[in-house]
């Protein structure tokens, strides 16, 4: 399987390619505002976009997936729910991309429409749903109740050996598995909601009482 993490700037982002090796046919994940930057990678490893997907459709995931389609005719993937989506994805939904088989999981909490995106059962690509050593932004005490549920419900609930890949890079490190997150994730480690709020609204103090170099 062809798989490559891009540092493609903007507020840390990572943008992924995942392909067949065989064919040279390639999935583009979260392109960002840096389309020509992925399609690039994309050539230099062998190979072409054939179909492009986003975790979810916060501006800094989408911005270029216009500019990617009119350069590559690539159909664009995400929930059903997102604009000017070409191919809609419903919880448990599959696509193929060459050989690879990518598994679209509904997982909104931090984004209403957000996709975990479990790629040939080995790599997960969350969005900003989980970062490593941290998850993405709630604003109220009910969004923050979906992520909560949905983070219990959905994404731990996965093997613990899938390798974990976050929609930016700032954690410590910019991949985990779900067995360690599990393990170490302040979040994930809360023992009910209420303490899950909790730091969600106190995370900036809770980083600097732990020597957290966060974002």
């Amino acid at each position: 399987m062809i798989f490559e993490q891009i540092d493609i700037g903007g507020d840390k982002n990572f943008a992924y390619l995942v392909g067949d090796e065989q064919t040279g046919a390639i999935a583009a994940v979260d392109p960002g505002a840096n389309p020509g930057l992925v399609q690039k990678r994309a050539e230099a490893l062998g190979g072409r976009i054939e179909l492009i997907l986003a975790t979810h459709s916060h501006y800094d995931h989408i911005a270029g997936v216009d500019v990617l389609k009119g350069a590559t005719g690539a159909p664009f993937a995400a929930h059903a729910s997102v604009a000017g989506v070409d191919r809609p994805l419903e919880d448990g939904d599959m696509v193929e991309i060459g050989s690879v088989s990518i598994r679209a999981i509904f997982c909104p909490g931090h984004c209403r429409d957000s996709l975990l995106l479990l790629c040939n059962d080995e790599k997960l690509l969350v969005g900003d749903e989980l970062f490593i050593g941290g998850c993405g932004i709630t604003r109220s005490a009910d969004q923050a109740r979906q992520h909560y549920e949905n983070l219990h419900a959905k994404l731990m609930t996965l093997p613990d050996h899938l390798e974990v890949y976050p929609g930016h890079d700032y954690g410590a490190k910019p991949v985990s598995t779900i067995g360690e997150q599990k393990a170490t994730n302040p979040y994930l480690l809360q023992p009910d909601f209420e303490s899950f709020w909790h730091l969600r609204q106190n995370w900036k103090v809770h980083c600097r009482e732990h020597g957290i170099d966060w974002g």
